[in-house]
């Protein structure tokens, strides 16, 4: 990934954003072209520290041969994006560009046993479920044995051994103060969530740049 110095993030950060996400795409490639399939995943680490994202996929999804433990796959994990236009900022001589948040991670992948294949479903529905609490959690228990079985053979598990980290959130950190200010106050006023998403993380990354709106709002209360 390249990744000017502005956007780059440390290794917590990224892995953090990784896991929190949990949904991205792995591509692999066979020696033609690469394979590719987005899956929802979790990442877990090895005695050593090592991280590791696990997921799995259809038996019949080509990247299932591509597992060997060898060659290394890609994960990228993507965030919410927005358009930026050039007429939103204060300064002249502006261009259209994109913000977003990506985080790639890449390692060689291997198959899982079936016994490890049972811990990843359960432990992978059981992230999703938390999500939406008080619901109680589904768990593969609710099913009868004969249907998680035809199931479980259906999927293989696999495991990537994270070897490199690499994030990217490109939020307009190298602009001004008064062009960041303007671009975040613009995105807010879009009716997308990718364009909400994004000013809220503007906000987050640079709070001081609204210092002024913040001390006009106190200003205004009686």
């Amino acid at each position: 990934m390249y990744i000017p110095p502005f956007f780059k993030q440390d290794r917590a950060a990224s892995l953090g954003f990784a896991d929190a996400r949990g949904f991205g795409t792995v591509c692999a490639f066979d020696g033609e072209k690469p394979v590719a399939s987005a899956l929802p995943f979790y990442l877990t680490y090895a005695a050593d520290g090592t991280p590791q994202a696990a997921f799995h996929v259809a038996r019949h999804n080509p990247l299932v041969k591509l597992a060997d433990g060898q060659a290394s796959w890609l994960l990228a994990i993507n965030g919410p994006d927005a358009y930026i236009s050039p007429d939103w900022y204060v300064s002249p001589d502006q261009v259209p560009t994109w913000l977003y948040q990506s985080v790639h991670l890449t390692g060689p992948v291997r198959a899982l046993s079936d016994s490890e294949l049972a811990v990843q479903v359960d432990t992978l529905s059981a992230k999703f479920e938390d999500w939406l609490l008080p619901k109680t959690p589904w768990t593969s228990a609710k099913m009868t044995a004969g249907r998680r079985e035809t199931l479980k053979n259906a999927i293989v598990g696999l495991v990537m051994t994270v070897e490199e980290v690499e994030g990217s959130f490109k939020l307009n950190q190298h602009k001004s103060e008064a062009d960041y200010a303007a671009v975040a106050v613009a995105l807010g006023s879009q009716t997308d969530p990718g364009s909400q998403a994004i000013a809220g993380l503007m906000r987050q990354t640079r709070p001081d740049a609204f210092a002024d709106e913040t001390n006009k709002l106190e200003r205004s209360v009686p």
